[in-house]
């Protein structure tokens, strides 16, 4: 199914210039007659597998105490949905249901690069997990149930002590709002909010951005950027010498010419941003943790789509997939773009490839991580 966001009285670009990232925005129906894409058992399932990240929050209501605890679960350890104040968090469902991932996609207008994943989240009456706030973009979307949002800017977080999640102190919201099926609240990131269930069986989707710190982008592509070939000149160059040094009285000193050498080296890594734009692209597809892809031992080259756990986004020299690279150019880019943007191509598309490139596609239906049209 091709999933619309129906922004009612703004457009999509709209929304872009005045929301994003800077003001919340509600959505009433912007999915009509929006019903859950699967059932609770359904959840509950995938809430007991070992590949599936899962939480089970339970509220005191009268004593404010709150717990959490781990999956995966047993079915005997989710409580009865006539039982108060629980709640069940399931991340990644994109990752594990087609309809899921379907949906997902009427999110991609902010681009795949920035697009995390959908976690649901199953309450009780009276079941949430807290005032909190978000690093990220967050779109809240009712899937079942009725939830209340209270909702509100906070300038200088504070934490309230000892709790096991992460909630706000004396949050004070500016706004009150009850989200029925098909409506949805978009929140930027810093925003509190608390959202508790009104009645039995609330189920709401949150849709995700990622938003990761320099440090960690920086982290991660530099550990990437060391990993590859092309820092074997580094990493088999100059080594540090210091003959004809004389005896040193402060041997606890770190020397200034070794200081030089490091920071020369790190010039060095830090002067080829080519290769580090080619680390990026493989940082941002890699694959989450607990994700597995089934190989093919025969396959039939025809129209194909991206397996629903791959990640794919190009450059302008570079196609990246599931955390590695290939450099394309000319028509065979061209498609393989499409492949990323599209994340399909049709028998004529793949037909019309290069000879070396439907080795591509072929070797990628072989690893599992394309599946032919209409499969995921």
């Amino acid at each position: 199914m091709n999933w619309t966001i129906q922004w009612g009285a703004i457009t999509q670009a709209q929304f872009m210039s005045r929301h994003w990232q800077q003001r919340p925005l509600l959505v009433r129906q912007a999915f009509a007659g929006f019903k859950p894409l699967l059932g609770v058992e359904q959840l509950f399932e995938l809430a007991c597998h070992e590949d599936v990240e899962s939480r089970l929050i339970r509220h005191d209501g009268l004593f404010n105490d709150w717990s959490v605890t781990h999956g995966p679960f047993t079915r005997r350890q989710i409580p009865s949905p006539t039982k108060p104040h629980w709640t069940v968090l399931v991340k990644g469902v994109d990752l594990h249901n087609d309809a899921v991932s379907q949906l997902m996609r009427a999110f991609r207008f902010i681009g795949e690069a920035r697009l995390d994943d959908l976690m649901i989240s199953y309450a009780s009456h009276g079941g949430g997990v807290g005032p909190h706030l978000d690093n990220y973009d967050v779109f809240l979307l009712q899937a079942q149930g009725v939830r209340e949002w209270r909702i509100g800017p906070v300038k200088r977080p504070q934490w309230q002590a000892g709790a096991p999640l992460k909630l706000l102190h004396q949050f004070k919201p500016q706004e009150v709002i009850q989200l029925h099926p098909g409506d949805m609240l978009y929140l930027p990131p810093g925003y509190g909010h608390d959202g508790v269930a009104v009645g039995p069986d609330c189920m709401t989707y949150s849709i995700g951005f990622r938003a990761p710190t320099q440090g960690e982008l920086a982290h991660h592509v530099l550990q990437r950027h060391l990993e590859t070939d092309n820092t074997d000149e580094l990493a088999h160059g100059q080594r540090y010498a210091d003959a004809g040094i004389r005896p040193t009285a402060t041997p606890g000193r770190i020397p200034p010419a070794l200081q030089d050498f490091g920071l020369q080296a790190v010039t060095a890594l830090l002067s080829q941003p080519q290769a580090l734009r080619l680390a990026l692209g493989e940082v941002l597809t890699e694959p989450k943790p607990r994700v597995w892809f089934t190989a093919r031992s025969r396959v039939k080259l025809g129209a194909c789509q991206l397996d629903r756990q791959s990640r794919m986004l190009w450059d302008n020299t570079h196609v990246f997939l599931n955390g590695e690279a290939w450099k394309v150019k000319g028509e065979d880019a061209r498609l393989l773009r499409q492949l990323a943007d599209e994340r399909q191509l049709s028998e004529v598309q793949v037909r019309s490839a290069s000879t070396d490139l439907q080795a591509l596609p072929r070797d990628w239906l072989q690893q599992g991580w394309l599946q032919p049209l209409g499969r995921s």
